[in-house]
């Protein structure tokens, strides 16, 4: 689902895709200058090796994300951090930001239940 950026207002426009068992849920919003807000909802579960034993397992996704997109480079004036993702072309594709988001969680370090309780017994 591509979206063009200069389409968006204040009006939240609400999206929603699917990548295998996980659903990208949220809205786009005009926020300010060339800056549009994300808000979503990442739901579902994904296979990954576990990173203790390399079994691979079922991960529960239950993510919160919110970060903003940039209709062009992004000029940060210093006084606010903010997650901001640059679309050059005027355009966002929710498909690769569900990507993006999916390949985030799977760096961070996850263990199986088996792991877990070993972990614990520890």
């Amino acid at each position: 689902m591509k979206i063009t950026l200069r389409k968006v207002t204040k009006t939240p426009l609400d999206f929603e895709v699917k990548s295998n068992e996980i659903t990208f849920k949220g809205y786009l919003a005009y926020h300010s200058g060339k800056l549009i807000l994300l808000k979503a909802n990442l739901l579902g579960s994904l296979t990954k090796p576990c990173d203790i034993c390399a079994e691979e397992f079922k991960l529960s996704v239950d993510e919160k994300v919110e970060f903003f997109i940039s209709d062009g480079i992004y000029e940060d004036d210093g006084n606010i951090d903010l997650d901001v993702v640059e679309s050059l072309d005027g355009i966002v594709d929710i498909e690769e930001l569900l990507a993006s988001e999916i390949e985030l969680i799977k760096s961070d370090y996850h263990s199986c239940d088996s792991c877990k309780s070993s972990d614990e017994e520890l």
